[in-house]
């Protein structure tokens, strides 16, 4: 069985920084793109950051230049850095992979971490 555990969240004040963390465990093969998504109260869940697992990384416009994705696949991790917080950061941000197991392959998706932003 798969699991992804995120860590990292909380309240921050605006300008601030928080590093969250999700580690995949579980009888994986490998792991393709890696990404962070988000939803906020009453919004729907949006793609916040991407990253395959060579290393090519994509971003939300609205985050672009304040928040860093990473990954270390040897220890079956993804990082989400992000500088610069502001109130509109606000949200319960979900931590995504694409994991191969066996022959087969999914996405599977972390329980969530509440960051919150204040002004």
């Amino acid at each position: 069985q798969v699991q992804l555990v995120e860590s990292g969240g909380g309240l921050v004040q605006a300008g601030g920084s928080l590093r969250l963390s999700c580690a995949a465990s579980g009888s994986i093969f490998s792991i393709n793109t890696m990404a962070w998504y988000r939803q906020a109260p009453g919004k729907q869940r949006e793609l916040v950051a991407a990253i395959t697992r060579g290393g090519y990384t994509n971003y939300a416009d609205s985050v672009k230049g304040r928040f860093t994705i990473s990954r270390d696949n040897a220890k079956n991790t993804v990082y989400l850095q992000m500088n610069s917080l502001k109130p509109e950061d606000t949200a319960v941000y979900y931590c995504n992979a694409e994991i191969i197991t066996g022959i087969t392959g999914r996405d599977y998706w972390g329980q969530g971490t509440q960051v919150t932003v204040s002004s």
